[in-house]
């Protein structure tokens, strides 16, 4: 064999050396890569550990799921904290000065979304559908629809998230059963009309004390609840409603017309009063005038009572005869007795004469 039969022999190793360099190279690069991909997404795992506490809310950061920190110390107030990121910690945000809102699940009936955003109630049907809607029954064992409707906000956020596996629940269930127990207390009058307020602040106490006994660690802030007749109902009601009005109007009329007959007759009473009290002191006054008239004219006729007695008849005399019109003297007889006068005062007329020429 002659040089001829092998021309590249001599070139085989260096062809080798290069590609083994290149791949030596590729290798290098690649690992760089990756190590700065490796740094780049470690930098961005602990960054994702970054969080922010609203001004409004408090924080409880769970690593594998038991809270950091012992007693107050586990909540994180507002601004920004850092935690291990999931699946090491994970963090809760709790809503503390925020109002929560749970409603009532039993007492109420059926009613599509778009009756419920309406308004307006679904039509009575044939009666009531246990398998759907939901009534209360009142003390007298009546029948009515009851909604009650709860805002509160946390007071003790450990409590509420720790001691429950849902809070919101155990406030909803605490709802239902003071809807039902207040209902079987309240009249069915008192429940729809007369004692609206009281049978929801009686619901709101009732709410209060079951989670306080639970130790829940929410404050109740207001309670409202709408109770309304049953739909099949709703006429009867609405007479027994309008026959109410007319009574409470009937009545309102005529305590009226009592407090008015009242007041006039303690006006006339006063009066009355009044004027026997001027009577009283008018005739009391006169009588002392004439007492104290008395006593000055008294000593005048002690001592001499004939004159006293022409002093007084001259001038009630002069008084009597201003207006006579007819004057008759009767001098004395000469013997000196009284003579007799004898007057027809009421005398008849004489007939009138006839006419001349009648």
């Amino acid at each position: 064999m002659n040089e001829h039969d092998h021309p590249h022999s001599p070139a085989a190793p260096d062809v080798q050396d290069a590609d083994t360099q290149a791949l030596s190279d590729a290798l290098r690069s690649s690992f760089t890569i990756v190590k700065f991909l490796m740094a780049v997404m470690m930098i961005a795992f602990f960054a994702s550990g970054f969080f922010i506490v609203g001004p409004s809310e408090k924080a409880i950061v769970l690593r594998f799921g038991k809270p950091v920190g012992q007693g107050r110390n586990v909540l994180l107030g507002p601004g920004w904290h850092w935690s291990f990121p999931y699946p090491i910690d994970s963090v809760i945000h709790i809503p503390i000065s925020e109002r929560q809102m749970v409603q009532s699940t039993t007492g109420w009936y059926y009613e599509t979304a778009a009756e419920e955003a309406a308004g307006t109630p679904p039509s009575a049907g044939n009666g009531l559908d246990p398998a759907r809607d939901g009534c209360v029954i009142t003390a007298d064992r009546d029948i009515i629809h009851s909604r009650a409707t709860l805002y509160y906000h946390i007071d003790d956020p450990v409590a509420y998230i720790f001691k429950f596996v849902s809070a919101s629940n155990a406030v909803q269930n605490m709802l239902d059963n003071a809807l039902l127990q207040t209902a079987a207390h309240f009249k069915v009058d008192d429940a729809l009309y007369t004692d609206q307020a009281g049978f929801q602040d009686a619901v709101q106490r009732r709410v209060g004390d079951l989670a306080e006994a639970a130790g829940l660690g929410i404050v109740v802030d207001s309670c409202n609840v709408a109770n309304v007749p049953p739909l099949q109902l709703a006429a009867i009601f609405s007479q027994v409603t309008e026959t109410r009005e007319q009574r409470n109007t009937t009545i309102y009329d005529a305590r009226s017309d009592a407090e008015k007959t009242l007041a006039n007759a303690g006006a006339k009473a006063a009066g009355a009063v009044d004027a026997a009290y001027s009577a009283q002191t008018n005739y009391l006054t006169r009588i002392f005038a004439d007492a104290n008239t008395f006593t000055k004219l008294q000593p005048y006729y002690k001592a001499n009572a004939s004159l006293f007695a022409q002093e007084i008849l001259v001038p009630a005399m002069g008084e009597v005869l201003t207006n006579v019109e007819d004057t008759i003297f009767l001098p004395p007889r000469a013997d000196g007795s009284a003579r007799q006068l004898r007057l027809i005062i009421n005398r008849e007329l004489p007939p009138p004469k006839p006419a001349a020429g009648s």
